[in-house]
């Protein structure tokens, strides 16, 4: 263990930048990361606000971050496609290889999978960490460190875009504009879809996805998103729509979205159950898919930046020094209806 200055949620309501030990050995097959920029992502600041996130309770100090990019330090025995200097960002979910569901594709639903910053792991806002090199991915030289951060929140809405099976043409709605919601959109967008309706009650955010060619903003304090789709639609609607908001109340119309055979994916989180209309889903034979995380979407989802396909910088709000992340994460917990990600700068 080394003794090493980070970001530490120290309780609910309590962070604090103090030196903890952390774990920094590079053993075989391991790479060290010396971290340039961390996203702060809304699962930190809901562990900050509740301390917890389902089953997922913060009952020791934890240091937190998981959306980051740096550059490698140092390589461990047997690691070939990476050397020291290389820039990358990192899947902070690392599943336990011999697991059946990894050994079916589907490791991040390993339920061994440790994941950066959530309890009890610690996460990466810290000025160096120790990774797995085939968790580890190099990034394009004309890729930025803050870019690079991003990879992790586009590789959600990845994943979502392919549990869509979206077909080239087709027209998509994404219930949600904050970040997860708008990476849903322009992967959906990257992935063949000819417009994307996105919808929202904060329109500065509205405003933000709206810079993007393809998507079309939807107010709902304005207007009932239903009849929106069915106007675009002429009455038949959405091929695929994407729940991102997390809202129940999204819930209660959903169905009447999407085209008979359409698809609905979920990808928000409510926090307690919601009430489905099984019939509703029937009579269309509507298939519903549902995203956890992500697997297999890095390399997918750092090329679609590289090619300038997707540009990710847009969604960048403010950048805080390391020294300043308290600041950040007070920042991110009001919520500013014209913030989409806010990052931290472990250094210049």
């Amino acid at each position: 263990m080394t003794k090493v200055r980070a970001l530490v949620l120290e309780r609910q309501h309590e962070l604090a930048l103090r030196d903890i030990d952390l774990p920094l050995d590079v053993g075989p097959g391991m790479v060290g990361i010396a971290i340039h920029t961390v996203g702060v992502c809304g699962s930190d600041v809901h562990y900050y606000t509740h301390g917890k996130i389902g089953p997922f309770v913060v009952e020791a100090p934890m240091v937190l971050g998981h959306e980051a990019a740096g550059t490698i330090s140092a390589v461990g025995a047997g690691v070939t496609h990476l050397k020291v200097g290389d820039r990358v960002c990192m899947e902070p979910g690392i599943p336990d290889a011999n697991s059946r569901a990894s050994r079916l594709g589907m490791y991040n639903v390993d339920p061994a999978v440790s994941f950066w910053a959530t309890p009890p792991v610690h996460g990466v806002l810290t000025a160096e960490v120790v990774h797995p090199a085939n968790y580890t991915f190099k990034l394009p030289d004309h890729v930025s460190f803050a870019e690079g951060a991003m990879v992790e929140p586009f590789a959600v809405g990845m994943q979502a875009a392919s549990k869509a099976r979206i077909a080239p043409g087709d027209t998509a709605v994404v219930l949600g504009a904050g970040p997860i919601g708008t990476m849903v959109a322009l992967a959906a967008l990257a992935g063949g879809c000819a417009r994307v309706m996105v919808a929202d009650l904060a329109q500065p955010k509205l405003d933000i996805a709206a810079q993007y060619q393809g998507i079309i903003p939807v107010n709902i304090r304005d207007k009932n998103v239903v009849e929106e789709v069915a106007r675009l639609t002429e009455g038949w609607g959405a091929d695929v729509v994407f729940e991102c908001s997390g809202s129940p109340q999204a819930w209660k119309t959903i169905m009447e979205l999407p085209r008979p055979g359409g698809t609905i994916v979920v990808v928000g989180l409510p926090v307690e159950p919601v009430a489905v209309d099984i019939a509703g889903a029937s009579i269309k034979e509507l298939r519903i898919e549902n995203v956890f995380r992500y697997a297999h979407q890095y390399d997918r989802a750092i090329a679609l930046i590289a090619s300038g396909k997707v540009d990710l910088k847009p969604l960048i709000s403010a950048t805080f020094a390391f020294e300043d992340s308290v600041k950040a994460f007070d920042r991110a917990v009001e919520a500013r209806p014209d913030d989409v990600k806010i990052q931290i700068r472990m250094h210049e």
